[in-house]
């Protein structure tokens, strides 16, 4: 990442805007592990957020450096459970990669999940080489690797499915006052 990129303020959302979607493919598209199909289904559930809005199922977190999307992650409560969730997505432009936003776009779903409740949060992902730092960030964020499919999505790519528990967050009561002690 340029020197003057790192001056600049990296903003975190969560509410997604018409805009996204052509940020969210420019996005998409510089990151070369991605393949068509995976880059298609991204958009598709961004569209879906953006037309059913929490009825979707999927919450967005975006990462923004200058106006400009750098990173983003989507997540949701896996159907028909009471407190699973998937994270779908976490991805960083490859200039940006290296300097934190990738671990705080997933500290905010984390964030999100403990707000619910708490439970746990898989991530699933290939086995291909070009995955590897992939997982080494999951590994590195505290997730441990729960399960492998062999030949999952194609011979010799098998997917790796990591999970993580998030405690719920805690409410903190507040003190009674003496009034309310005596009724």
């Amino acid at each position: 990442m340029a020197s003057r990129r790192r001056a600049a303020k990296v903003v975190y959302r969560e509410r997604a805007r018409r805009g996204d979607r052509r940020a969210l493919r420019k996005l998409v598209e510089e990151i070369d592990v991605f393949s068509t199909e995976e880059r298609k289904v991204a958009l598709e559930l961004l569209e879906e957020r953006l037309t059913r809005g929490r009825a979707s199922g999927y919450e967005f977190h975006f990462a923004e450096l200058g106006g400009e999307l750098v990173g983003y992650c989507t997540w949701g409560n896996v159907p028909l459970t009471r407190s699973s969730y998937d994270l779908y997505w976490v991805a960083v432009a490859p200039k940006c990669q290296g300097v934190g936003i990738g671990r705080r776009l997933l500290r905010e779903a984390e964030a999100g999940v403990a707000r619910r409740g708490g439970g746990q949060l898989y991530i699933e992902t290939s086995s291909r080489a070009v995955y590897g730092p992939t997982r080494r960030f999951y590994r590195g964020a505290g997730y441990r690797q729960i399960a492998r499919f062999v030949n999952f999505y194609a011979p010799d790519d098998h997917k790796i499915v990591f999970c993580k528990t998030i405690a719920p967050k805690r409410r903190l009561r507040r003190p009674r006052r003496a009034a309310e002690t005596h009724r």
